[in-house]
């Protein structure tokens, strides 16, 4: 068995807490994620493996030990730990044991090729890093084409994000626009027409026609999109509500549009 770290001094422990930092990720363009699930999708992905950190007191998941051994023998750095250095790690109660360090960042535009067909979400100045992990998580349930992050959004690879986006975060293509110009300038050139998700129109979503290939475009839970952005909108469509809710978690309207179209599509297949 390989040496267990005890000490919360190691190298790589303290670069693994460090990591929670956006500029400490930046910089060394590499993320953290914990837990069974998360860490088994970053393995089968074509993201790369900086280094594994398992805690084997804690990992009694066979299959999920047979992997860590396997990437082992493979030449993938494994870093063996107590229970209590993993707690030091983890933001989790009760830990699986499993983590790992993933060299990676999210590119500009120029680079975002997702899949024709179908649809992508676009977050204008978006803050909050757990919706834009479970908005990672539902655009990959419902066969989303990418995630754009647009202006001064929360890292989608920040710890939050990545926990929040379950393992979907190596699924869903992402890039990330400067501006609302590099958005549109992005969008014409792929033929792809962007619609405004907001409260402030009476064109509903159930009753209005989205191209498929549609970038939806959504604002912040707090000041939602400017006035102005919606304008240079190809439209725009509000989700019906009932009831004396205002409105819905940001998470929660983008995932109501993607099964939307989704739906649609099936619809469509079918015919």
């Amino acid at each position: 068995m390989p040496d267990l770290v005890t000490s919360f001094a190691n190298p790589i422990v303290k670069r693994y807490r460090a990591l929670a930092a956006r500029k400490v990720r930046r910089r060394e363009s590499c993320f953290v994620v914990e837990g069974l699930q998360p860490v088994w999708r970053a393995v089968a992905s074509p993201w790369d493996i900086d280094t594994l950190i398992v805690a084997p007191d804690l990992l009694t998941n066979e299959a999920a030990r047979r992997m860590v051994d396997g990437q082992r023998e493979a030449g993938c750095p494994v870093l063996s730990v107590s229970r209590e250095v993993f707690a030091h790690l983890s933001d989790r109660d009760g830990p699986a044991g499993l983590a790992a360090i993933v060299r990676g960042s999210v590119d500009g535009v120029e680079r975002f090729r997702p899949p024709s067909g179908r649809p992508v979400v676009a977050l204008h100045q978006v803050g909050n890093p757990g919706n834009i992990g479970a908005i990672l998580r539902s655009a990959d349930a419902a066969g989303a084409g990418g995630v754009m992050l647009v202006g001064a959004c929360a890292d989608p690879l920040a710890p939050a994000a990545v926990k929040a986006s379950m393992g979907s975060v190596f699924a869903v293509p992402m890039a990330h626009a400067e501006s609302v110009d590099d958005l549109f300038g992005w969008s014409e050139s792929h033929s792809r027409p962007v619609v405004a998700v907001t409260g402030n129109t009476r064109n509903s979503l159930w009753r209005t026609a989205v191209d498929a290939r549609s970038v939806l475009l959504f604002g912040s839970e707090g000041d939602g999109l400017p006035a102005d952005l919606v304008a240079r909108c190809a439209a725009s469509v509000a989700i019906p509500m009932e009831g004396t809710a205002e409105s819905l978690n940001l998470a929660t309207a983008a995932s109501v549009a993607l099964f939307e179209l989704a739906r649609r599509r099936d619809q469509k297949d079918r015919v």
